[in-house]
């Protein structure tokens, strides 16, 4: 069924790309013999109808008229055609520097939808003549995270301009109400996204975010306007962390806690009976919370009362659940990995768009090779030449696609109508101009950078798409680590040791160590430094947010060492012989464990839950980790591990006030 409502499409766009006079339905009705399957005249209609409003939604120009402006509103005799000019993708260059910043923004985004429409995008300009470039020529390897809940459902709603209805849990009061907002942006900021809009209920423009959003978004009927001065990144901008509307007070042992230490904000306020009394601003009581729990015994929260009573049910929860009681686990295969999307009418009918006029500029292209460039198999490719084959006007003079094979090599020809790329769509524009964008923002480049003259560029080529730019935005670095991020980047680019006052986690500990860079790189919203640590004698991941110092040397990096690197960037845990092997039971809220710590085998149990296996180096900070998670999770395995567990969590419950 898919297939045939591609080549309907197909044979739509063709026919109505050929005149400038248009076409009636019942021309259209006539030439394209797909149309005749519908069961009813009525039915005929609404397909079509669909067909218009799929091909505009891709950003096609389907135009409307009539021949007659006296009877303009009669749907009898409107004509419909699609404007040349705004169909093709216009021409535009970019430097060798350009093009590797189009390249790695079309890299940043994690969402399967985004990240094949960015790759779309990026295939379409470098057709058009764009370089194409490796991205590991930038010192800096920026990714955008999208995979807050319903991510995706206000994204749609957001660039269609479509009011939404959800539930949502205020952070202020913990209660849920049902809300009413027309979405005019999304944004990033903090590690978390925002949705910013005119909440209908209130009258006025507030601020979502999405983690806090409790039912799937709905679609309203209607649309609305965007006010013209509305722009994400100023909205981002207005965020700020300095009003944190509550003052935690914390008891903390002595040398312990460190990342409680030195949170934004925090200052020592004395001590008592053993204990170190601290005090930091925050603004959502549920994440400060679990910031506290995961330090287990060695910290308690003092006040406020809302404070210290969730931090005490986010443990008796771990605890409940670390004490089980555990199924029986039988790992069978290695962890699944996500499944290809199927492909669906609209993303086939983008690519074969897309197909023709790259075959019509390589004639005899290799099988393989076009395969490859469009990131299917040679039996998808095969299948597509078969659809353009078949696709066009049964009775329009010369009206379908010639196709020949020649060993391997592609010829085509008859279809000059397509032989310009498609336009940008609003997914493609966005995916580049955001992540151009993001990329520009940045510490450490320079405002004319060539992430900057390339954002110019493609905004103005995308025209009415890539105003749609201004609705999105992502802010990656917080004040707080811009400038170790510029440091690292000069580290880079002189190709010099830096020393670092390390924080370590897993071991609560404060260390000295001296690297070698390698390359900086963002994942799940926190920025990593890669580097050959000279103490370790092996490459390492630092987190930005957790050097205490950043000093730059003048001692050159060993440039004959060749760190044994797997290729893969941005991986964040290797394992190693001597790593341990932890198995996890996790509950929803925490399967993103699994896939953050790259577990080697998972298991779906009848419950809901998934049991993953991780290897790591030291299983000291897995009893933090448990208590972070509130209940979300437990380790099965092994069974001192285990039993470690609840220790821990049986002394915290103990130090509650």
């Amino acid at each position: 069924m898919s297939a045939k409502r591609t080549e309907r499409l197909l044979s739509l766009v063709m026919l109505l790309l050929s005149t400038q006079r248009g076409y009636s339905k019942e021309e259209l009705f006539h030439e394209i013999e797909l149309y005749g399957g519908a069961p009813t005249p009525a039915a005929r209609e609404k397909l079509f109808d669909r067909d218009k409003a799929m091909l505009r939604e891709q950003g096609i120009p389907v135009q409307s008229f009539s021949d007659d402006p006296a009877f303009d509103h009669d749907n009898s005799i409107r004509r419909y055609r699609i404007d040349a000019a705004e169909y093709r993708l216009p021409a535009v260059t970019f430097t060798a520097e350009e093009s590797v910043a189009l390249t790695l923004a079309a890299g940043m985004w994690d969402v399967a939808t985004l990240d094949s429409a960015a790759a779309r995008a990026l295939r379409k300009l470098q057709d058009r003549g764009a370089a194409r470039e490796d991205a590991a020529a930038m010192l800096v390897e920026p990714r955008i995270r999208t995979n807050e809940p319903h991510w995706d459902e206000v994204w749609r709603a957001t660039t269609s301009r479509r009011p939404i209805s959800f539930g949502y849990r205020a952070a202020s009061t913990g209660r849920e109400e049902q809300r009413q907002l027309q979405p005019w942006g999304m944004g990033s900021r903090y590690g978390h996204w925002y949705v910013v809009g005119r909440d209908l209920d209130r009258g006025e423009e507030r601020y979502f975010r999405l983690s806090r959003i409790t039912t799937a978004p709905v679609l309203l009927d209607g649309s609305f306007d965007v006010p013209e001065d509305f722009t994400m990144l100023a909205s981002l901008a207005s965020l700020d962390r300095a009003h944190e509307p509550f003052e935690a007070v914390v008891a903390v042992r002595p040398d312990t806690c460190h990342l409680l230490r030195t949170r934004r904000g925090a200052q020592s306020d004395g001590a008592s009976d053993g204990w170190d009394l601290l005090r930091f601003p925050y603004g959502d009581t549920g994440e400060t919370a679990a910031d506290i729990a995961a330090f287990g015994p060695r910290a308690r929260a003092i006040a406020p009362p809302e404070l210290v009573a969730l931090t005490g049910e986010q443990l008796t929860q771990a605890a409940a659940t670390q004490n089980g009681p555990f199924p029986d686990l039988e790992f069978t295969k290695a962890a699944r990995r996500p499944a290809r999307p199927k492909t669906s009418a609209d993303a086939h009918l983008r690519r074969l768009l897309d197909l023709v006029p790259y075959l019509l500029d390589h004639p005899g292209a290799d099988m393989d090779e076009t395969a490859a460039h469009f990131g299917v198999t040679r039996t998808h490719l095969a299948a597509d030449l078969e659809l353009l084959f078949v696709s066009g006007p049964r009775y329009y003079p010369d009206g379908l696609i010639e196709v020949s094979l020649d060993e391997d090599r592609i010829f085509l020809s008859n279809a000059d109508n397509l032989a310009e790329p498609l336009r940008l769509n609003l997914d493609e524009a966005c995916t580049l101009i955001v992540g151009l964008d993001t990329l520009r923002r940045l510490p450490g480049l320079d405002p004319g950078s060539a992430a900057a003259t390339a954002h110019a560029k493609l905004t103005q080529a995308a025209g009415d798409a890539g105003r749609a730019g201004s609705a999105i935005a992502a802010t990656l670095t917080e004040e707080a680590v811009g400038s170790t991020l510029e440091t690292v980047q000069e580290a880079l680019r002189s190709q010099v040791r830096l020393e670092l006052t390390y924080l370590v986690p897993t071991r609560d500990e404060v260390t000295q160590r001296t690297v070698e860079p390698i390359r900086a790189f963002s994942r799940h919203d926190s920025w990593y430094l890669e580097a050959w640590c000279t103490s370790a004698r092996s490459v390492r991941n630092f987190r930005l947010d957790r050097m205490q110092a950043v000093r730059l040397t003048t001692d050159p990096v060993d440039a004959g060492r060749q760190p044994e690197v797997d290729g893969d960037d941005g991986v964040l845990f290797r394992p190693t012989p001597g790593d341990e092997l932890v198995t996890l039971l996790l509950h929803p809220p925490a399967r993103w464990v699994a896939e953050h710590y790259a577990a080697e085998r998972t298991q779906e149990l009848a419950d809901g839950r998934l049991a993953a296996e991780i290897r790591v180096a030291t299983t000291g900070w897995i009893p933090g980790l448990i208590s972070r998670l509130g209940g979300a999770a437990a380790v099965a395995g092994p069974e001192s591990l285990r039993r470690e567990c609840s220790v821990w969590l049986a002394a915290a419950l103990a130090n509650r006030p």
